[in-house]
């Protein structure tokens, strides 16, 4: 059980065909086990392939479709990877529109490994100090982030990560973000 109690707090997991499979089962267990209620949200309904490195891994429920996903009735947002889950959910207007929601209502927001494509698409990092998966560095420099190479950094409720490795750190400082709750400093 983790030390930070998120007892009732609502966190979506945005995420589509192609996720990373334990950046997604880790953290989800991780906001299960603290008290949270996690929420697979996705571009379709139905299910969704996960991927291990670059074979099939399991397939999960979509809990609720992106176009009737609201960040109002959340109190989080975790960004999972993979290269083709964060490829696709880049260009996804839809995707674009309720993480940026996060940012203007304050909340927390955690990336890891390739989620963090998704917030430059967003236009959310624009002077925020980030990591990520190492091929997403020039990327996100050039969207305006300070980037650095460190397992987790934390900026005003934004948590980042490099890969699965970073897990036990990306959860905790999620947690601890989310138990806070909203944060001034979130905003785009």
């Amino acid at each position: 059980m983790s030390e930070h109690s998120i007892a009732g707090k609502r966190v979506a997991f945005l995420l589509t065909d192609g996720v990373e499979q334990v950046e997604l089962t880790s953290p989800w267990d991780a906001v299960t086990e603290a008290g949270g209620q996690p929420a697979l949200v996705a571009p379709h309904s139905g299910k969704l392939q996960g991927f291990n490195g670059v074979d099939k891994g399991d397939t999960f429920a979509v809990d609720l479709p992106l176009a009737e996903a609201n960040a109002s009735d959340f109190d989080a947002l975790v960004l999972p990877g993979g290269v083709v889950n964060a490829d696709h959910l880049r260009v996804d207007k839809e995707a674009r529109a309720f993480t940026r929601a996060f940012f203007e209502q304050h909340k927390p927001v955690a990336a890891i490994c390739h989620g963090p494509w998704l917030l430059i698409d967003a236009g959310v990092v624009r002077g925020r100090n980030v990591t990520s998966y190492h091929t997403l560095e020039t990327d996100l420099r050039n969207a305006g982030a300070v980037w650095s190479d460190q397992e987790v950094v934390v900026d005003q409720g934004l948590v980042t990560s490099r890969k699965p490795g970073d897990l036990p750190a990306f959860n905790d400082k999620m947690l601890e973000e989310i138990a806070e709750g909203e944060h001034a400093g979130q905003t785009v």
